[in-house]
């Protein structure tokens, strides 16, 4: 069934007919992909507090509110009462590993189980283990730019965007180094989880993936159990917060979803870096001459063009919004791209400066569940940018992707083809 509305929904005859249906946002079309924020300003200047009724959700597109329910208690990720999500485990009830990666998803946590998950795992993201893994990362993306410059065109996306994250994410995990093209390929799978809708395939590719994944990560965790190393693995074996250690099945839930948040996310941010650049010479150039810019360009891109869309929240009692009502229960999606690119919030909020100081953007979202790999993937598109531009700084590409993955969670390009021309 989910296959069929995952082809119906790549028509786009079908999509365009949605509109009276579903309300006013239709992230299934085209044209919204390639221009959402169009899509974004008309909704700010018309309807910022939006009820979508094709999604059962209200849509926020104004920074001060996105701002607010991120750090209000009465909103919470826990969206386990909500229909769509008691629709989600009706479906998946009989896939055990699917449930356990659902009841153990940071993302879906909030309380005291989220706080202790979180903590567990937050020691492998301190600014200064961060900074620990430059020189390795650095290393990576010279080998991998190195093979590319033996071509005559790459695809950026497929070749440097994809693979850093993964292999970054595999060593934190402790993952063997032979072993990271099949966390590539369950990765891929895996992103079917935050926006099956618009996947193809079904859910098969999902759950194999899931699947997958759990009968890897199983014998490795027996291995770091009886040799303990220098690993995110065996930390989090390790760890206990007031008295608790993790089951296996919050630890096997927290290593799929490191796996996958770290890796699309990340690589969705360089591409859209590159794509920004290539939109903008004249930044491009400033950066290229100046690359202390970077920590502030980087910031810059994540909010030029957020990799994350959006994200959502329940509301526990009924409260207002801008106006509206919302009653408990509801969802709220927080549109963090819309609220990045609010004039109230951001002076010439379309214009890429990457220079920006004043740049408290949203891509990271806010309050409990602000990101917690953000100072990692802020270093891996440093690394990765800077050694572009250092390397290659007249590369050339298109101003824009033939196409955008088909998501309305994340936004990246499918492929980039650059042409790397040496310093």
């Amino acid at each position: 069934m989910l296959g069929f509305i995952q082809w119906l929904l790549s028509k786009e005859g079908f999509t365009s007919r949605l509109g009276p249906v579903i309300g006013p946002f239709n992230p299934f079309l085209a044209s919204h992909r390639h221009d959402p924020h169009a899509t974004w300003q008309k909704l700010r200047d018309e309807s910022p507090v939006a009820w979508c009724r094709g999604f059962g959700a209200w849509l926020l597109t104004r920074y001060e509110d996105c701002d607010a329910v991120l750090r209000d208690a009465n909103f919470t990720a826990d969206r386990n009462q909500t229909g769509i999500v008691k629709a989600i485990r009706f479906l998946g009830r009989k896939n055990s590993d699917f449930i356990g990666l659902l009841d153990g998803n940071l993302l879906m946590l909030d309380g005291v189980d989220h706080r202790r998950l979180r903590g567990l795992v937050s020691q492998a993201f301190t600014p200064r283990r961060v900074a620990t893994l430059r020189p390795r990362v650095e290393a990576m993306v010279d080998e991998l730019l190195d093979e590319a410059a033996e071509e005559d065109e790459i695809d950026l996306v497929a070749r440097v965007a994809h693979r850093v994250p993964v292999a970054v994410i595999g060593e934190l995990l402790g993952v063997p180094l032979e072993d990271r093209e099949d966390f590539l390929r369950w990765s891929t799978g895996m992103v079917g989880l935050l926006d099956p809708l618009q996947g193809s395939g079904g859910a098969a590719p999902m759950l194999d993936a899931i699947r997958s994944l759990n009968e890897y990560f199983r014998p490795l965790l027996a291995e770091r159990r009886a040799a303990p190393r220098d690993d995110l693995l065996s930390a989090m074996i390790a760890a206990e917060e007031e008295g608790q250690k993790l089951a296996e099945a919050d630890l096997l839930a927290l290593a799929s979803l490191l796996l996958v948040a770290g890796h699309e996310t990340t690589s969705n941010l360089i591409g859209n870096a590159v794509i920004a650049l290539l939109q903008n010479p004249g930044e491009r150039k400033r950066l290229t001459e100046d690359l202390t810019l970077l920590p502030s360009a980087v910031d810059e891109f994540l909010r030029f063009d957020s990799p994350i869309i959006l994200t959502d929240r329940a509301a526990i009692e009924d409260c207002e919004i801008g106006g509206q009502r919302i009653r408990a229960g509801q969802l709220v999606m927080t549109v963090l791209a819309a609220a990045n690119r609010d004039p109230a919030r951001f002076e010439d909020p379309n214009r890429l400066d990457v220079g920006r100081t004043d740049n408290r953007h949203l891509a990271f979202g806010h309050g409990n569940h602000f990101c917690l790999g953000s100072q990692l993937a802020r270093l891996e598109a440093e690394v990765v940018l800077g050694a572009l531009l250092r390397r290659f700084p007249d590369f050339e590409g298109p101003p824009a992707p033939a196409d955008w993955h088909r998501s309305m969670l994340l936004r990246g390009p499918v492929a980039l083809p650059l042409r790397l021309v040496p310093n």
